[in-house]
């Protein structure tokens, strides 16, 4: 599916493609939690709260939290767009107000605010960030299939420990925190095709079903059956 023909819903809906995914719906009550990519959090109805470490307590319209940076999203019963992307390309840029670990203030954020389906479209469909090709085989490989980080580092021809620090420095996250995302998203493609949640962590490589779970709730801050309870439709875009 282009982004272009992304359909407009009033449900709470989780739009997946390839390395990037976006929630738009009410918020939940989310405990603290660290990405293991970027996240893009836009107050559509209100500013909401964020704390972190860097930052202290801030209420804000949007941030952009890096990836593996812990942090605790308090929202009142407005929506939220959350935006998970694995490279920032055009976006980090668009931020006013810059952190080490937190940026806020996107530049167009009411303009986002007053139509969050076309700021989903744009941030899915923006380009990523240039990345080594071979760590961009890397990442489709890891979307792709289970496998180690030797032998992902077999199929791009590099050694273990160069691959490893090269994954780090380019996708600014580690191997095994992109791996887990990575198996995140084939866990909810799986379940949108109508899998149940069990048979679909243990297909994305999760060792058994408390594994997912604790991964889900660190990675989102909250557990995967509240988050399926509340409806969200579940949409696969190629």
């Amino acid at each position: 599916m282009d982004t272009a023909a992304l359909p407009e819903t009033c449900c709470p809906t989780l739009w997946l493609r390839p390395g990037r995914a976006a929630y738009l719906g009410p918020s939940f009550r989310l405990d603290t939690h660290s990405g293991s990519v970027h996240c893009f959090a836009l107050g559509v109805d209100a500013p909401f709260v964020l704390r972190s470490a860097d930052t202290g307590e801030r209420r804000v319209r949007s941030a952009l939290i890096t990836a593996r940076t812990p942090h605790h999203v308090i929202a009142g019963d407005g929506r939220m767009l959350f935006c998970y992307l694995d490279r920032l390309g055009e976006l980090r840029s668009a931020m006013t107000e810059r952190h080490t670990s937190v940026d806020f203030g996107h530049r167009d954020e009411d303009q986002l605010a007053r139509d969050p389906h076309k700021a989903l479209r744009d941030l899915l469909g923006s380009e990523p960030g240039e990345v080594d090709e071979r760590i961009a085989k890397a990442v489709l490989l890891l979307h792709d299939r289970n496998a180690s980080a030797a032998d992902i580092a077999a199929a791009v021809n590099l050694s273990t420990s160069r691959f490893l620090h090269l994954f780090s420095a380019q996708m600014a996250t580690s191997f095994r925190r992109y791996r887990l995302w990575a198996r995140m998203a084939r866990v909810a493609e799986a379940v949108s095709a109508g899998d149940n949640l069990t048979t679909a962590a243990v297909a994305a490589g999760f060792a058994s079903p408390g594994h997912f779970s604790d991964a889900f709730r660190a990675m989102f801050g909250l557990t995967a059956s509240v988050f399926l309870a509340s409806g969200t439709q579940i949409i696969t875009m190629v």
